[in-house]
């Protein structure tokens, strides 16, 4: 035996090295498939999610439970922060797969580069500052422009929901299987938050707590509509599958009157963006056409202050334009 060893060393060596690189590769492949795999990180944003309702029960801490950075110290210090935790539900509420360190961070580097840039370019403070704050804005602006739309998603989604839950509620179903219906039947986003309340009470959540879970992640006035309606039935008793027709009857009524409005005020929208960026465009363009006559606005004193004024009063501008062309229904 030994001889055919000594004979045979080099190719028992190449086995053993073949059978420990597939071992090593399979345990590779596991634990991928455990930790990075799209399956795994679909069960990691469901749990995540789950943390965006303040219930600290103890059955569904740990669960609910979401880091606000995946550094301990600065995880630590976030956690004494007193908005933290508010900037956290916005960024759940958006769908993005942020932190709230990697938005501050974010923040702070783009203003960072925005004031670089322009003392490089050899522009005064009192315009390297704004310059910077306009650029460390960007990941919020995005962050809202995120949430709103996805906000606005649901809210049209909400409808189609109401009827998939009644048409069950008529076959016979429970309400938390029409529930689990809905969110396998829909599409994202609202059909993650529905799965979510199921989940949710899969796990323990009462149904009140669960459904008050959901009006806190999702901010909709009609889907509050929705919960306080249940929950009235559940108290006080009633027909539920009439409740949610004329509920979903409602809200698609109102969705056809805002769309509506929006058309008729589509000019005045149009006419504020217009006079909003107007000026600085002109602006723009004489500093493109004649640089000297434009510099004397940031180079002296007295045009420094002009600037000073001319952002205040296009802020407010601004401000009553938007409340103006802004009609909620």
């Amino acid at each position: 035996m030994s001889s055919f060893l000594s004979s045979h060393s080099f190719m028992v060596i190449s086995a053993l090295v073949f059978v420990a690189a597939l071992l090593l590769l399979e345990a590779l492949r596991l634990l991928w498939k455990q930790y990075k795999s799209p399956e795994a990180k679909r069960l990691e944003r469901r749990l995540r999610a789950l943390s965006a309702a303040h219930d600290h029960s103890a059955p569904t801490k740990l669960v609910k439970e979401r880091a606000l950075s995946d550094i301990p110290r600065l995880q630590r210090a976030l956690q004494r922060a007193p908005r933290a935790y508010q900037l956290d539900r916005v960024i759940v509420q958006s769908g993005l797969e942020w932190t709230v360190s990697g938005l501050l961070l974010g923040c702070a580097i783009l203003f960072a580069f925005g004031v670089l840039a322009a003392v490089m370019l050899r522009q005064p403070m009192a315009l390297a500052i704004p310059l910077g704050a306009a650029l460390g804005l960007l990941p919020w602006l995005f962050l809202q422009r995120k949430r709103h739309q996805r906000l606005a998603l649901m809210e049209r989604q909400l409808p189609e929901a109401l009827d998939l839950m009644t048409r069950a509620l008529r076959a016979g179903h429970a309400f938390s299987s029409g529930l689990q219906m809905a969110g396998d039947e829909l599409a994202e986003p609202i059909a993650g938050e529905l799965r979510l309340v199921h989940d949710e009470i899969n796990y323990g959540t009462s149904l009140p707590q669960a459904l008050t879970n959901l009006s806190e992640r999702v901010p909709i006035t009609d889907l509050r509509y929705f919960v306080v309606a249940v929950l009235i039935q559940r108290e006080s008793g009633g027909n539920l599958t009439e409740m949610l027709i004329n509920l979903s009857r409602l809200i698609r009524e109102r969705l056809k009157l805002h769309d509506r409005v929006r058309v008729l005020s589509a000019e005045g929208r149009m006419s504020a963006w217009i006079l909003g960026l107007m000026p600085f465009g002109l602006a723009a363009m004489l500093n493109l056409l004649n640089p000297e006559f434009m510099s004397v606005l940031w180079s002296d004193p007295i045009g420094i202050a002009i600037l000073q004024i001319l952002a205040a009063l296009m802020v407010i501008g601004v401000l009553m334009l938007r409340r103006i062309v802004r009609i909620r229904v």
